[in-house]
């Protein structure tokens, strides 16, 4: 890594783009300058008041509109409110020699060569030699851009390519100009990893660069696919969805969302650009295309696209979609297929595609169909977009939320069967892939120790895929890492003595087998091995404890057994604390209700920033039983002062539970002290958090790590905490704001968090919060309500209110 160092940034341009790069920036910590032209004439508001064009509010009104809007809009581009305070705002004319003081300027305006190069002669005259310059277009050609600047300026300039939005899309494209310096390509490489949390992809200067070039082509592709296989739009979707590992937007609401003109916009820049694209034609919109652009039927930025929400005669609000025969909207209609049936029991989407092309139905025709055609199209597109194929997948992963890339997909279904499936579509793969098969290389990609290998076509050898030792990949060494296994974990050995402990039940629910493990894990550390992570890869930490388990021991009255097994769902908890290894909970994704507690318990958290915690148990008639509400209690009375401030702080905890709270990352899970600030850490990179968790286990370890002693000094409020939560939910019960059963999940999680009615203030132990919540928890479960709740949550996949 280079001694440079990234302290200010100067951001150009404050769209939705340029705001959204702004933010992610202040998410991590950098100081930014945001710039945008000044308006040339007032508008109604600012005429009303009086004011003039020379006014600093009315010069700045653009990029301050922007940046608000920007910070109001779902879901957030910042991890937390505050951090737009390290934002700062101003205009191309008055600020624009502020630039000389930051270490990279980028600029993000509108898709023109004329207006960028207008741009970049004005930020010259200010900029630092030395300084980073980078531009955020999406398929300009970098070399046309630096054309007349100076030496200095083409030597540290290059293209930055942020996906939309640059908070959560992990794509991170960057384009070298024909004089860019290596290093200035090393850097950004590293730094877009390590600290901005993206997959970095060097790309070559080819139209729409790697990600858009075969993303483009993938939904071009079926828009022209769904009316020779006479599919519907809501058909497509059901197909291109999930069920492959693809977002639920799929391949039509995607397009709704990003806009149809910014699709046609790249489609049509790779149609004029690319001449010699085999397969040209597919860029060619279709009619309906055209009729959709002419009506300005662009998606939610217009309210309607593909998709358009609509009031039924009975004032229901429904979802119409269009049908491409008519080009009428109608209400959307719920697509089957016989071989996604066939899919159902398989868990792992990898292990479905080899299913999904041999399917007989019209969903099969369309698999291989699709599949090939991307096969296809990407084997030709190297060297030209990529010399490495894994770029290729990492760009479609990281940039358009791909599970799995080309081809990746395309080793699933087997390298020669996709051939096979290839030729009878009347398609060829590229040279190269004929050659690898015929040198015996059978797949894209091969684990070896640990590591990833890609096919090296240059090498026609397997070759290790750079930039893998900071990170560990389970998937690589689950197999020979092994040290125990059941039905509900695995446990492997991260090496120098740390042990990871990876949810395998489904959504990462924690039911017994889950806990047995847990228990087995702690064992196994604190016998021959330094420290324990419980950490896993899958989209979400864990979903929370396994409720159908709850479900079916309340229905059939089973409480002695109920008793038990919350009993060991606490006991596990406090194993996780007060064990004699150090333990570090990793969460990612959605980190709820059990999996929450978990975190609550462990030494340390080390957390992705995309985290999404809470303790959601009100919303299925229950309140946390696995040491949540004793953990709120403890951590409100840590943070105790003497006065009435003693009240506030243990209502504020209180309702953090009550009102379901979860946070929108894993900053805002410090605000709910759901994440402790100085003890537990967040990493904003994903890949990294298992390598960066085994590190902090090893450094505790190391340090001399000892066994906590427990909490016998909790302090409770007893009577006077417990009369102001009872006066609290009285009220709102009579307002109807909260339902009579909601009330009375409210008043137990009350009683337990006073620590009961005790007379006065009083030191108890954590157990006795522990007891006080169990019993809680099981007279809950006795309440019909809180089973029908718990049975729509089962049947339906959300809480029930009532």
């Amino acid at each position: 890594m280079s001694k440079r160092r990234i302290k200010k940034v100067a951001i150009i341009g404050s769209g939705i783009m340029g705001s959204g790069i702004a933010c992610h920036f202040a998410n991590i910590g950098v100081d930014v300058l945001l710039l945008d032209i000044v308006p040339r004439e007032l508008n109604d508001k600012e005429k009303a008041k009086g004011l003039t064009l020379e006014d600093k509010v009315v010069r700045n009104r653009l990029v301050n509109d922007a940046l608000t809007a920007s910070l109001k809009s779902k879901p957030s581009p910042i991890y937390s409110q505050s951090f737009a305070s390290r934002i700062t705002t101003g205009n191309l004319e008055d600020d624009i020699a502020k630039v000389a003081d930051v270490d990279w300027i980028m600029e993000v305006v509108v898709e023109r060569l004329d207006i960028k190069q207008q741009v970049f002669e004005k930020l010259e005259k200010y900029r630092t030699p030395g300084t980073l310059i980078t531009s955020n277009t999406s398929g300009i050609p970098i070399k046309f851009m630096s054309e007349g600047r100076s030496e200095d300026f083409q030597k540290h300039f290059c293209g930055t390519h942020f996906f939309n939005p640059a908070r959560y899309l992990k794509l991170f494209e960057i384009i070298p100009g024909p004089n860019t310096d290596p290093a200035v390509l090393e850097f950004l490489n590293e730094y877009g990893e390590k600290f901005l949390g993206k997959t970095s992809v060097v790309a070559k200067d080819t139209p729409a660069f790697i990600g858009n070039r075969v993303g483009i082509f993938s939904i071009q592709s079926l828009f022209h696919a769904v009316k020779d296989l006479d599919l519907t739009i809501e058909e497509v979707d059901k197909l291109s969805g999930p069920v492959i590992g693809r977002p639920k937007s799929a391949t039509f609401r995607t397009v709704d969302v990003v806009g149809l003109d910014t699709l046609v916009h790249v489609a049509n820049g790779i149609r004029e650009n690319c001449p010699n694209d085999e397969r040209l034609e597919l860029f060619e919109l279709p009619d309906f295309i055209n009729t959709m652009m002419e009506n300005k039927w662009l998606g939610s930025k217009t309210k309607q696209g593909f998709y358009k929400k609509s009031v039924s005669a009975e004032s229901k609000k429904e979802i119409l979609a269009l049908d491409l025969n008519t080009l009428e909207y109608r209400p959307s209609k719920r697509a089957k297929f016989a071989t996604l049936e066939l899919t159902k029991t398989i868990d792992k989407v990898v292990d479905r595609f080899k299913v999904l092309v041999k399917g007989k139905d019209k969903a099969g025709e369309f698999y291989r169909k699709s599949f090939t055609a991307l096969f296809a199209y990407v084997s030709n597109r190297i060297p030209e977009i990529s010399d490495e194929l894994y770029k290729i997948d990492d760009a479609m992963k990281a940039g358009f939320g791909w599970e799995h890339g080309p081809f990746q997909i395309w080793d699933a279904i087997g390298v020669e069967k996709g051939i096979e499936l290839m030729k009878a579509e009347g398609l060829e793969p590229a040279a190269w892939v004929n050659d690898m098969v015929a040198s015996g290389n059978t797949s894209f990609y091969t684990v070896k120790e640990g590591a990833s290998y890609y096919y090296d076509i240059a090498a026609k050898a397997q070759t290790k895929i750079p930039g893998q030792d900071s990170f560990i990949i389970l998937d690589n060494i689950r197999k020979t890492n092994e040290v125990f296994k059941n039905s509900g974990v695995v446990v492997e050995d991260l090496g120098d003595g740390i042990l990871n402990l990876e949810f395998q039940s489904k959504m990462n629910t924690i039911g017994g087998d889950v806990l047995a493990g847990l228990n087995k894990a702690i064992d196994l550390a604190e016998k021959d091995f330094a420290g324990l992570v419980v950490g896993n890869q899958a989209a979400n930490f864990s979903v929370g404890a396994n409720i159908g388990m709850i479900f079916m021991m309340a229905a059939e009255q089973e409480y002695d057994e109920l008793n038990m097994a919350i009993k060991y769902f606490q006991d596990s908890m406090m194993r996780m604390r007060y064990s004699s290894i150090p333990t570090i909970s990793a969460p990612h994704g959605m980190a709820l209700g059990g999996g929450c507690e978990l975190s609550l318990h462990a030494d340390k958290v080390v957390a992705a920033a995309e985290t999404y915690m809470g303790l959601v148990e009100f919303g299925v008639g229950v309140i946390p039983g696995g040491g949540g509400s004793k953990e709120m209690a403890l951590r409100a009375q840590d943070m105790f002062q003497k006065g009435d401030v003693q009240l506030n702080v243990l209502q504020e905890h209180f309702l953090t539970i009550g009102m379901a709270k979860v946070s929108t990352s894993a900053y805002e899970a410090f605000d709910l002290n759901l994440l402790q600030k100085g003890k537990d850490v967040v990493v904003v990179n994903k890949d990294r958090q298992i390598a960066v968790a085994k590190q902090h286990a090893m450094l505790m370890a190391n340090s001399g790590y000892t066994q906590p002693v427990k909490r016998d000094d909790v302090l409770v409020l007893g009577k006077q905490a417990l009369g102001m939560f009872l006066v609290g939910t009285d009220s709102m019960e009579d307002s109807n704001y909260i339902s009579e059963h909601d009330m009375k999940i409210a008043n137990k999680l009350a009683y337990v968090m006073a620590g009961g009615d005790l007379s006065e203030p009083t030191r108890v132990t954590e157990q006795y919060l522990l007891d006080l919540e169990r019993e809680a928890f099981l007279s809950l479960c006795t309440e019909r309500k809180t089973l029908e709740r718990i049975q729509h949550m089962l049947t339906k996949g959300k809480p029930l209110r009532n």
